[in-house]
């Protein structure tokens, strides 16, 4: 009978792995190995967990060990490479390294029963015996401007760790290099893998059409948190397989396992989305870039906005930039910014009389005009002149958002809903009113000024359902709609062929935040939301594109950057402003928050933790409460902790957890390294 120990990850909070005993029978009849997946007993429960190590003795006595019930012998092995990249980002993060491997395999792979694992296998296997898709030649190969074949020979012809950051203007063609690049892979290497992520769900389907016309003999995955589980099983068994030769997908597809991957794509790597902000909080892109060093293969990282951390990687040099300057189509000319006073043009329904001249040309020359405004709802509050009532969240420090169709107040926060009041429930008077606008309101301004037009409002509370985002995309390509509004969702990606004018709404909130990253991602925002119009040549007797933006404060720096078009100077500004200021990317950053019923319990945890170690070296700020204070009943608070030198910082932080982990508290906390919000 086979006889040894098996060491293997759980999704546990404790950082520790457990022993098992392998007794080889009918289900175990043969050696474990390390990154196969087995059924193990744990508490009253039966869960999946991974083998990281098979050894022949243990520390606990072997009648003591509880047995591996059964091995998932449908699945090859996790490679090795695979375990280092979670050991690494477990190691990196301060987690378990159960908390990062298990979560990050598909919810049918680690459930009990094998049904759904049993299907997507032979549901592969039967696609490969008919012939898979496995032909890379591509599909009408479309000519490239000189700037972007630079660009797609640099990356194919790279050799080794090769990170690039291609720096285009927006409708420069980057998706175009991207592919042609993965085209010239895909031909040289038999088997290579592309690994193309995209930072949002619903930027998927545009590319996923692009790439299924330019590679219909290649099998394409994807992966995101929108399949279905029984979907996202298969995709991601094609990609373990190495059938699936592009995986696309969002930022849970950097812990993919990809036997052969040859090349990774990280489009709009500036999106503050790549990070996760629960659980293990990783950075896709950061990941992504260890990883291609680890493969020893070429990255991309494509922005018309790129990230503060690699536009200063490719001044510096570690990065190789490779720059598109002009707009692939020809005759495509970045549109004409505007800034609209509005001090002197007083808004009418929230639009100046600029705005809504411009938006009166469009519908004449039968253009598609988009109007962005980051706030959805109607209103963001209700108030009472009366007595000064507001509509807060009783169960947060924020306020309750007015949803005038659904007739309710919600908080985007804990997600309460309540009736709107009848009359202020402080002083009785019956005269509420709505304070601001969110796209709501300005849809049903727009109603009342251009009744003809036909309007779409597209943001989270129109697109809740499945397909609804892209059935309303769609609408939009196809000519159906005169003016789209919206949120940060049609800000970028979207390539709307007969789109002139763009206006932004309400800009002004982020200049005056707190939050030391609320410049770079306004400009972000405001530079990609402007991408949107102008991207086809402009037509006989058409409108110029142009993008109008209303303001109070059009003498500010950032704005005028954004006129010219200026993200050379704006960053390098900002880069001397966080080297003095001593920010990130010029320091390292961790942070630990705690949550309790009490903001001084988390308070009193957090101070505690401040003192609990010697930290030469090691910058740790005062706790304080969180912006955001209290989220359903819940106070927060956080402390912030810096250093010069990432690999003291780090160092620090395993020591540190450890205490952590021994103190007895109520308190609820986490840790964050390279915090992204502060």
């Amino acid at each position: 009978m086979l006889h040894c120990i098996v060491k293997i990850a759980l999704d546990t909070p404790l950082d520790i792995c457990f022993d098992y005993l392998w007794c080889g029978d009918d289900k175990l009849s043969a050696l474990p190995a390390c990154g196969q997946l087995v059924l193990v007993p744990f508490g009253r429960r039966e869960v999946v967990g991974l083998i990281v190590e098979v050894k022949h003795s243990s520390e606990v006595a072997d009648h003591k060990l509880k047995q591996v019930l059964a091995l998932r012998a449908q699945l090859p092995p996790l490679s090795d490479r695979w375990l280092a990249l979670c050991g690494f980002a477990a190691d990196y993060y301060q987690r378990p390294l159960g908390e990062v491997a298990i979560p990050g395999l598909p919810k049918n792979l680690r459930a009990e029963k094998t049904v759904a694992l049993d299907r997507a296998v032979k549901k592969l296997a039967k696609q490969a015996e008919q012939g898979a898709p496995h032909d890379a030649t591509p599909h009408q190969m479309p000519a490239l401007n000189p700037a972007q074949q630079q660009a797609a020979d640099a990356i194919a012809g790279a050799r080794g760790f090769a990170p690039h950051l291609l720096y285009g203007v927006t409708g420069s063609g980057k998706t175009e290099v991207y592919l042609q690049a993965a085209a010239q892979i895909l031909a040289q290497q038999d088997a290579a893998q592309i690994l193309i992520l995209v930072p949002e769900i619903n930027l998927t389907p545009q590319l996923e059409g692009n790439i299924r016309a330019r590679f219909p003999g290649v099998m394409l995955a994807t992966l995101h948190s929108s399949l279905a589980e029984g979907e996202r099983m298969t995709h991601w068994l094609a990609a373990h397989l190495g059938q699936a030769r592009i995986i696309l997908g969002t930022r849970l597809a950097i812990l993919a396992s990809l036997p052969q991957l040859k090349l990774i794509v990280i489009d709009e790597e500036h999106d503050p989305s790549y990070k996760q902000q629960e659980g293990l909080r990783y950075s896709a892109r950061d990941l992504a870039v260890w990883r291609a060093h680890q493969l020893a293969i070429p990255i991309v990282l494509g922005s018309a906005t790129p990230s503060l951390e690699s536009w200063q990687h490719a001044q510096s040099g570690r990065y190789r930039k490779l720059e598109l300057r002009e707009r692939a189509v020809k005759d495509a000319l970045l549109p004409t910014v505007r800034l609209i006073n509005m001090e002197t043009d007083k808004p009418t329904e929230g639009l100046t009389s600029t705005l809504i001249a411009a938006l009166r040309l469009r519908l004449e020359r039968g253009e598609q005009s988009l109007l962005f405004l980051n706030r959805r709802g109607y209103a963001p509050v209700i108030n009472c002149d009366a007595c000064g009532w507001v509509s807060d969240c009783p169960r947060c420090t924020a306020f309750m958002v007015l949803h005038k169709p659904e007739h309710r107040l919600r908080c985007h926060h804990c997600s309460l809903e309540l009736r709107i009041p009848r009359a202020c429930p402080t002083c009785g008077n019956v005269d509420l009113q709505p304070l601001g606008r969110g796209t709501q309101r300005v849809e049903e301004g727009l109603q009342r000024l251009f009744p003809q037009a036909r309007i779409l409002r597209i943001d989270a509370d129109s697109t809740r359902l499945k397909g609804s985002a892209q059935a309303a995309f769609d609408s939009v390509h196809r000519g159906e709609v005169d003016i789209l509004i919206g949120t940060q969702m049609v800000a970028k990606g979207h390539d709307f062929k007969n789109l002139t004018l763009v206006g932004v709404l309400n800009p002004d909130t982020a200049l005056f935040s707190q939050d030391y990253r609320a410049s770079e991602r306004l400009f972000a925002q405001l530079m990609q939301v402007a991408g949107r119009a102008g991207r086809a040549a402009q037509k006989e007797g058409g409108s110029a594109s142009e993008v109008l933006i209303q303001s109070r404060y059009p003498q500010h720096p950032l704005y005028s950057a954004v006129v010219n078009h200026d993200y050379d100077h704006f960053a390098g500004a900002l880069l001397e402003e966080r080297q003095q200021a001593h920010l990130p990317p010029y320091i390292y950053q961790a942070l630990l928050r705690a949550e309790a019923r009490e903001l001084q319990i988390a308070l009193d945890f957090l101070q505690q933790a401040a003192n609990c170690l010697e930290h030469p070296g090691i910058t740790i700020n005062d706790p304080i409460p969180m912006t955001m204070t209290r989220v359903a009943n819940v106070e927060r608070a956080q402390l912030l902790v810096e250093c010069a030198s990432r690999p003291a910082l780090q160092a620090f932080l395993k020591r540190w957890m450890a205490e952590l982990r021994a103190m007895k508290s109520r308190v609820k906390w986490s840790l964050e390294v390279d915090p992204v919000d502060i």
